[in-house]
């Protein structure tokens, strides 16, 4: 697994973007991260913090909700890719899994899944080939391959969301709250997924997740957005045992664990607020 320094070969660097939607509302302010090559990097805060709208940005995927990069830059192995046509990033290697687990409802499980090959020009045998690599990791769904995806539960909804995304061969998959909606249990199922591919198949991911205790532990290294901005980052094991970290995100603080409602009530004397 990637080390928690910040030494390796950066694949995704976004440099201080700002993005406004309908020409007036502005809603990230200077924002900047960057994406080793072979590690999982996650950006965490509450709804309505500039997650989502983060990974649209790289992914060329804002204008379709009438929202704009309007400055900075965003570089994919020091190339530009901002405003990119999406299908070209795909075929580039980076593959956005939305939020709510998109499926085409009325398709199979296997049928999804192959959707998500539409760009490859290799060959049936690849593609079978990585058909079978995506059951491997996702057993329930070889169990449902023949099974409407509107009729799956919503962790099998979830995983061929990224089982579709596995079979564009992608190097960087950004993953949008993989957790939403789920039971605890699939969530570490989701998770472990998530890590194992990245250690054995050496898939690079940015996962936005509100869940930020579950994402600290799968993740390398994290970034806290709050508000259109990154008010914090560093290694995630160094995030979680930041007593900020454990009292505004983890709901804990040198004297236990906190209920939302206290941790809401402390949420002036921020230290990086202030």
């Amino acid at each position: 697994m990637l080390d928690a320094g910040r030494t390796e070969e950066t694949l995704l660097e976004v440099n201080n973007i700002e993005v406004i939607y309908n020409h007036v509302i502005l809603v990230l302010k200077g924002v900047s991260l960057s994406v080793p090559k072979g590690g999982i990097t996650a950006l965490l805060g509450g709804n309505g913090a500039g997650k989502t709208t983060t990974l649209k940005a790289i992914s060329s995927l804002l204008q379709s909700e009438r929202g704009d990069v309007t400055k900075g830059s965003i570089e994919y192995r020091g190339k530009n890719i901002q405003g990119r046509d999406p299908a070209d990033l795909v075929k580039q290697g980076v593959i956005q899994v939305m939020e709510g687990r998109h499926c085409f409802e009325h398709l199979t499980v296997e049928e999804n899944l192959l959707t998500g090959a539409y760009t490859r020009s290799d060959g049936g045998a690849r593609i079978q080939q990585d058909l079978d690599m995506v059951y491997t990791y996702f057993p329930r769904l070889k169990e449902r391959r023949k099974s409407q995806a509107g009729y799956t539960s919503g962790g099998e909804q979830q995983m061929v969301a990224m089982g579709r995304a596995l079979m564009s061969r992608p190097e960087t998959i950004l993953l949008d709250e993989p957790s939403m909606g789920l039971a605890p249990q699939l969530v570490e199922e989701i998770f472990t997924i998530v890590k194992n591919l990245n250690e054995q198949e050496g898939v690079t991911f940015l996962l936005a997740e509100q869940n930020t205790n579950v994402a600290l532990r799968f993740a390398n290294y994290g970034y806290i957005l709050e508000s259109g901005r990154i008010v914090m980052d560093g290694p995630a094991a160094e995030l979680r045992e930041n007593p900020d970290v454990k009292e505004f995100y983890l709901g804990m603080s040198d004297d236990g664990r906190k209920s939302f409602r206290d941790v809401r009530s402390y949420r002036r004397r921020k230290r990086w607020l202030s």
